[in-house]
Order: structure tokens, then sequence, then C-alpha cells
């Protein structure tokens, strides 16, 4: 069974009331939302919080639409965007950019989110396909994007690491960020750029 059908089975679940689908849901969801979202609010854990319980509220009542199409997360994740641009207008504030949210980065993660036995080989390229964005890239880069996304550091730890300030690492990150999205898309869309990128 796929993902994609595993999640249609949770949303029908929860359509006809099953409140062990609905515990089902809330359990596995809210804390991943949470991790998505908190990242893109610049760390605010109280703002993090309030959107996704407003964005899992406003997918409840939109379940029907759900045709499972992308994954359920997937799926969810669009509602989580608007709520985020939504309160960081109201705030005045602005949310976080980042690698995983350009379209073709969005692609490659709904595609390693499939568990099917003739994705296998497609999950395992993909994974490998970042490792050698990451190798290719300038080791400063390399550095510190290993640190935030792989070993899970904060920008202050990193800042500790590095013997730098916040702002000079957010900074680093972003141009990080910006050689890596660059890097990886060119490897899934070799025509587009030209060449091929080997180990």
């Amino acid at each position: 069974m796929t993902v994609h059908q595993q999640d249609l089975n949770l949303t029908r679940g929860m359509l006809f009331g099953n409140e062990m689908s609905f515990k089902t849901f809330f359990d596995d969801m809210f804390p991943r939302l949470y991790r998505f979202v908190l990242v893109r609010v610049n760390g605010l854990e109280s703002t993090a919080e309030e959107i996704a319980q407003a964005t899992l509220c406003a997918v409840v009542q939109k379940l029907s639409s759900y045709r499972g199409e992308a994954s359920l997360f997937t799926w969810i994740c669009t509602f989580a965007r608007h709520e985020i641009s939504h309160h960081m207008k109201k705030h005045g504030r602005a949310s976080v950019s980042l690698t995983e949210d350009s379209p073709e980065i969005r692609a490659a993660l709904e595609s390693l989110a499939s568990t099917a036995p003739d994705a296998e080989l497609e999950q395992n390229e993909l994974s490998r396909l970042v490792y050698v964005a990451l190798d290719h890239l300038n080791p400063k880069y390399r550095e510190v994007l290993t640190w935030k996304y792989l070993d899970g550091l904060s920008v202050n730890e990193i800042a500790m690491r590095l013997e730098a300030g916040p702002k000079s690492v957010e900074s680093t990150l972003t141009r990080a960020r910006n050689s890596f999205r660059d890097g990886f898309s060119s490897l899934l869309n070799p025509s587009a750029s030209g060449r091929y990128v080997h180990e």
C-alpha cells in the first residue's frame, strides 16, 4: 500500500467520524507541521504552534477535497503556507525562504514520500543526488548546511562553532541554500543546464 493510499484511508476514516483516525492524524501531523512552520516563522514557538493549530483546523474542514494526488502532509503544507503568509503579513513580518520551498526541491521531497517498491530506486537516487550536490559545494557552505539540516544545530550553535555572529551565519546559510538549490536543480533537470554532474 502506498503512502498516498494510506493517507486516503486515514482521511476517509476521519470523514466517517472514526476517533482513532483523528487521533492518528493529529499525533502524526502536528509535530511535523509544527517543525515545518517553526523554521519559516524565524523560530517563534508560540507563533508556530498557533499557525499549526489553525492549519489543522482548516484542513479538517476541507478533508473531503483531498484526492491523494500528493501525500497528505504535502497537501497540509499548502494550507500552512497560506496561514504563514497571512499571519506574517498581518503582523508586518517576513517569513523565511528555504531551499526546500522551491518547486524542484518540493517535487523531489514529495517523491521521497513514496514507499512503493518500484519507487525504491528513485528514492535512493534522489538521496544520492542530495549528497552529490552537497559534495560539490564550497566547503564552508557544505559545512554549515550539514550542521543545520543534517546535524540539526541551531543558528546560535553554528555561530559558536564558527566564532561568528548569528546574522553572519544566517547570511552564509542563505548563500549556501541558494548554491545548493542551483546545483540540485541542475542535477534533477540536466537538460536545462546542458550538462550532467558526476561523482
